[in-house]
């Protein structure tokens, strides 16, 4: 129930809420990194009418952010301004028809792999390898191990800035490689993903393949997100990134990678600041050394500067 102290007029407009409303609320344990500043108001919808209700209400100017797990995310140390939306259990269902698989957009890829796998329903593998959830999945057509959104996604639903719902078919959703075409103000519900009847054992010998490849080649168990810059057209980013000589390289209490240079690491003491930093450090060497841009594939919200 909404019973935080309020901060700003805006807020003296809320309809009823019947999920979890904080203000000035701590953003950091949300995230992988565990870095960032505050949300000027964090919402944990009950469910979908629960948040239409809010979008509906809600004046246009304020902002809405939507966060997940956070695994593929840096909350900068100066916080968010507006609405920051956290989807959890209410949205985080499974249910399997056939060889259609439908997900909450909470849902993590790893346990909508494993509902898939006992489902008898292979070529949903790769999510296995994905951190995060089912709608941070949708917003970034995220993959790997040779697996992609666009490549198993039938439909999402998502509700615009004014609550109205929308079903948008895969023509629709404009994948492209880390990039999808819906706009960044409708915020995914759900997704509908196709598989195929597989054997159990077949299935479970491509995650155990990817577990294994992952766990040999990422950093795990530490404070990091998932890869910090997307791959260059014919290029790999981990190769620029160490021929530029950044394996390694620090600033402040965040680290590249020994392991994956492409992964960025919170060794404990790091702010936000000094993750973006580093970032923005090891994108300007490797400008010099191959005249190559790398895009941010982390996304990076809210305002710079000091930590709260």
């Amino acid at each position: 129930m909404m019973t935080a102290r309020k901060t700003a007029r805006w807020t003296d407009e809320l309809p009823p809420l019947r999920g979890r409303v904080a203000f000035d609320a701590a953003l950091a344990p949300f995230t992988w990194f565990r870095v960032g500043g505050p949300a000027e108001m964090l919402f944990r919808p009950a469910d979908d009418e629960d948040l239409a209700t809010l979008l509906a209400a809600l004046p246009p100017e304020i902002p809405v952010t939507v966060i997940g797990v956070g695994s593929n995310l840096l909350v900068r140390d100066g916080g968010v301004p507006g609405v920051v939306v956290r989807l959890a259990g209410p949205f985080a269902g499974i249910a399997v028809d056939g060889d259609v698989l439908t997900a909450g957009a909470a849902a993590l890829d790893q346990t909508v792999a494993l509902q898939a796998r006992q489902a008898g329903l292979g070529g949903l593998e790769f999510l296995s390898g994905v951190p995060g959830t089912i709608g941070g999945a949708l917003r970034m057509n995220a993959g790997a191990f040779g697996g992609e959104m666009k490549d198993v996604t039938l439909s999402a639903t998502a509700l615009d800035r004014r609550g109205a719902r929308h079903v948008i078919d895969a023509a629709g959703l404009g994948f492209s490689y880390r990039h999808c075409g819906v706009p960044e103000d409708r915020i995914f519900l759900s997704a509908t993903l196709r598989g195929h009847a597989d054997d159990d054992e077949a299935i479970s010998a491509r995650m155990d393949a990817i577990r294994t490849a992952r766990e040999a080649s990422q950093p795990t168990r530490v404070r990091t997100g998932g890869s910090t810059f997307a791959n260059p057209p014919g290029a790999r980013a981990w190769e620029l990134i160490d021929g530029a000589g950044c394996r390694g390289l620090a600033i402040g209490g965040a680290r590249v990678s020994e392991k994956h240079c492409n992964f960025l690491l919170n060794t404990g003491a790091a702010t936000a600041a000094d993750i973006e930093s580093l970032g923005e450090e090891v994108r300007r060497r490797v400008r010099e050394t191959s005249g190559i841009d790398l895009t941010w594939e982390i996304r990076r919200i809210g305002r710079k500067g000091e930590p709260a």
